[in-house]
Formats: structure tokens, C-alpha cells, sequence
């Protein structure tokens, strides 16, 4: 049976994924900040870890504990909606650290042994803002920017050995809750001067016209995971898959 470590499986797209892999037979490590086992039915090949990937202590820990890994799933993440202008660099260094560093150290951690084995896969999931930035979002697009590069590298340097990595871009997904799941608060990044054009915006969140579903993510996941092919990026979504076809 292989095993597949998920970050970010407390909601959202990392706990759906989590249910496709178990449903499709492999054993799964869920990973999440703060672990949850409510969030699952009882599965004998789930494995439950509590994860900060912007601890390396903590990701050492999940990496021994999880043993051998063949698919490495990069879902954890953070956002923030605001004028630019008005965040603050240490709400930006957040959004680095998780987004963007905490993809890069998980990674790092699991290299040496899918590079002995010569197999495996990572897979980074980013988002469609990647491939047309909306505004309102600078600092989140370019940690998504910035991995989104980082793996069309690694993706190089790593087939060497036979190790596969892979971009799932997920569109739009109100259930998701994007403002909500942060621990970066939105309120007070929209100045009064940036009102005006912030409240279109925000209406057409409220009624997007093409939307993705958690499920699409994990299909697109499932989908990487498995792929043998040479293909890099698997958007998720009609609004994700409608993006691509135009860039």
C-alpha cells in the first residue's frame, strides 16, 4: 500500500484530498497544525500528525513518523485580502512562511529518501492566481508566484532521479472560506481611500461566475499524483481550467 503525507487536512482541500486517497485504498498521513480525528471517519490506514510547516522541529517529526512517503501533497497555506499598501511586512513574512518557505522545507525533508528509492512524487498545490493575478491579493499571489517557479525547476533537477513533481492550480472555491481560514485578519487592510474600488471585487467573490469545487482539487491531486507523463501543471476547477486554456 502506498502512503500519501497531505499538510493542511484540518479543511478545505487538504481534508477532501485526504478522503479521495483513503477512499482509493492508500495509506494516508493527514497532517494539520492542531491534529483532528472528528474530521475522519475511523480508517486503518489513516494516520493522523500534528504539523507546523514552518517548524522544522515539527516537520522532522511528521517526516520519522510517517515513514516511508511515495506522494508528498504541499497543501498547507495561508491568505490575505487587502491593499497592498496597507499590510504589513510581518503579515507578508507570514504569508511567505507557509506558502512559500514551508513548501520548501517540506520538501527538503523528503528528497533524500525518494531520491535513494529513485521514486516518488511532490505534489505543490498553488492557485489560479497564478495564472491571471487578481488584485487585492499582491503579497498571496507572489508566495504562489514563487513556488509555482521553484517547482517548473525542481521538476528538472528532481526527474533526474526519477522523482516527479507536479502544480495542482485550484480556481476560486467559496467553501473554502480563503478570508476566513487565516490567521491574518483582513479587517483595517482596506483604507478608505481603496473602498471604492475594493466593493466590486468583493461582490463578484460573493457571486463568481465559475467556481471550484473541493472535489476538483482532489481529483486534480489524485490526477498528479498519478501521472507518468511530463505534464507540470493540472489546474482545478471550470474557472482554473478556463484560465489555462487562455494563457
Amino acid at each position: 500500500m502506498k502512503t500519501v503525507l497531505i499538510t493542511g487536512c484540518s479543511s478545505g482541500y487538504g481534508l477532501e484530498v485526504a478522503r479521495h486517497f483513503l477512499a482509493n485504498e492508500w495509506n494516508v498521513v493527514a497532517t494539520m497544525r492542531t491534529p483532528r480525528q472528528d474530521l475522519f471517519s475511523q480508517e486503518p490506514n489513516l494516520h493522523i500528525l500534528p504539523l507546523d510547516v514552518t517548524d522544522e522541529g515539527s516537520i522532522a517529526d511528521a517526516i520519522e513518523a510517517a515513514g516511508p512517503i511515495d506522494a508528498l501533497v504541499n497543501n498547507a497555506g495561508i491568505g490575505v485580502v487587502g491593499a497592498f499598501e496597507a499590510t504589513p511586512m510581518s503579515h507578508i513574512r507570514k504569508i511567505f512562511d507557509t506558502n512559500t518557505f514551508g513548501v520548501m522545507a517540506m520538501t527538503q525533508a523528503v528528497i533524500p529518501q525518494m531520491r535513494e528509492r529513485r521514486a516518488g512524487v511532490i505534489v505543490n498545490v498553488t492557485s489560479s492566481v497564478t495564472l491571471a493575478p487578481m488584485p487585492l491579493a499582491a503579497a498571496y499571489t507572489a508566495s504562489k508566484q514563487a513556488v509555482e517557479g521553484f517547482t517548473g525547476s525542481l521538476a528538472h533537477e528532481l526527474g533526474h532521479f526519477d522523482v516527479r513533481v507536479k502544480l495542482v492550480e485550484p480556481g476560486y472555491a467559496p467553501t473554502t472560506r480563503f478570508a476566513q481560514n487565516t490567521p491574518i485578519l483582513v479587517e483595517n487592510l482596506i483604507p478608505e481611500s481603496y473602498a471604492g474600488f475594493a466593493a466590486p471585487i468583493f461582490a463578484q467573490f460573493a457571486r463568481p461566475a465559475l467556481t471550484t469545487r473541493e472535489s476538483d482539487v482532489a481529483e486534480a491531486v489524485w490526477n498528479a499524483v498519478n501521472d507518468r507523463s511530463g505534464t507540470l501543471r493540472f489546474p482545478a476547477g471550470m474557472d482554473a481550467q478556463a484560465l489555462a486554456r487562455t494563457n
